[in-house]
């Protein structure tokens, strides 16, 4: 049992801590919210009063918080000086690359190794432990953090040196969001052409234009796997957290002169969408702007 200092409680951080104490791991949880460290408490973590007690004594230390500023804030006033130099310091948030690399050489200067890892995988997967974690350190570091990200996920995949587990994460998430637009368009054409959806659905999931955003997140409800879609699109992948990492990644592009115009498209639709009132629906609820006949014939 080891003795794990972690830090954001929120829909993610929460699943995640979870799964360390369900583990039988002694985790020491802080959030500045008094609701999601009594959620902690009921999941078997016990309350620290403070970022700084959380990580006192720890063996392991794991943040998931909202964006690059609050890591920065987190590491530099409560872990770094705090924690055990032998402490294995692990961020699991989204953040830009440049900050996670920036803080994890502040860490190593110090005598830490620290790892970046952002996860895939959503709120269902960090409750049921089969998260995906991308994740940017030294082989070193890599093999000390992934024991406690093995608890949490499903896969733990080393994507090279610091900061490549974010590099990875936007990567991925601006194809995803991209297809997402791709796979919402084409339900939209199918639906005006006459098609039946899900005839459509059973024919090009095994056709060319299969992709994960039809297969296993149809945004189409009553078509595909049980998807947000047949909930009204609610819960999931926020449609705000998908605009933010295509931020990320469009600023990640810019700075190393990279062409894309995809990425920048769907970046212009979701903020559009989460502008006009669409940011905690789940990403795919997108369709409803891509065609809003979509809402007013009850699909």
């Amino acid at each position: 049992m080891a003795r794990i200092g972690f830090i954001g409680l929120g829909n993610m951080g929460s699943g995640m801590a979870a799964n360390l104490a369900k583990a039988g791991h002694d985790v020491r949880a802080f959030d500045l919210s008094a609701e999601a460290l009594g959620r902690a408490e009921s999941n078997g973590c016990k309350r620290a009063g403070s970022a700084s007690e959380s990580v006192a004594e720890a063996e392991a230390v794991i943040t998931m918080l909202p964006a690059g500023r609050h890591v920065r804030e987190v590491y530099e006033s409560s872990v770094i000086g705090t924690a055990p130099t032998d402490a294995i310091l692990i961020d699991c948030s989204t953040i830009d690359v440049a900050t996670a690399r920036e803080e994890i050489g502040k860490a190593k200067g110090q005598g830490y190794a620290m790892v970046d890892a952002p996860v895939s995988g959503g709120i269902a997967a960090a409750e049921a432990g089969t998260l995906t974690f991308m994740v940017g350190g030294t082989p070193d570091a890599f093999e000390r953090a992934r024991p406690f990200l093995d608890l949490m996920g499903k896969a733990v995949i080393r994507a090279g040196g610091p900061g490549a587990g974010q590099a990875a994460k936007i990567c991925n998430n601006m194809l995803l969001g991209a297809s997402m637009v791709a796979t919402c368009e084409t339900f939209v054409l199918a639906q005006k052409l006459g098609l039946d959806l899900q005839t459509f659905f059973d024919i090009a999931s095994k056709a060319s234009g299969q992709c994960w955003s039809m297969t296993s997140y149809c945004p189409v409800p009553g078509v595909g796997p049980a998807t947000p879609a047949d909930r009204d699109y609610d819960g999931g992948f926020a449609a705000a957290l998908m605009l933010k990492d295509l931020r990320l990644a469009m600023e990640a592009a810019q700075s190393v002169d990279a062409y894309t115009p995809m990425g920048a498209h769907a970046e212009e639709l979701y903020s559009r969408f989460s502008n006009r009132g669409g940011a905690s629906k789940d990403f795919s609820a997108i369709i409803k702007m891509i065609d809003d006949s979509w809402t007013a014939q009850g699909k």
